[in-house]
C-alpha cells in the first residue's frame, strides 16, 4: 500500500496515511473531518538519495535504531 499525504480543509492539519488503492479518503486525525484532500507527494531530487540515506541513518543512530545497518555499519555509526 502506498503512503499518501493529505491536508484537512477544515483545520489545516497535514498528515500521511497508508491507503489501499480505491479506498475512501481517511478522516483527519486532528478533527475527524472528512474534508481532506490528497496532496502531491514530494520526491527526492535525482542524485540526492545517498545524502538522504546518510541523513536518515544518522538520525536513526541518534535514536538508537540500528536494524537497517549491517554489522560493519553499526560499528562505524557508534563511533
Amino acid at each position: 500500500m502506498p503512503i499518501y499525504s493529505y491536508r484537512c480543509s477544515d483545520c489545516g492539519a497535514e498528515f500521511e496515511e497508508l491507503v489501499a488503492l480505491g479506498a475512501p479518503l481517511p478522516p483527519c486525525p486532528s478533527c475527524a473531518s472528512q474534508a481532506v484532500k490528497q496532496q502531491i507527494s514530494r520526491v527526492a531530487p535525482p542524485g540526492k538519495a545517498a545524502g538522504i540515506l546518510a541523513s536518515a541513518r544518522k538520525q536513526a543512530a541518534k535514536e538508537g535504531h540500528f536494524s537497517n545497518y549491517s554489522a560493519s555499519e553499526r560499528k562505524a555509526a557508534l563511533k
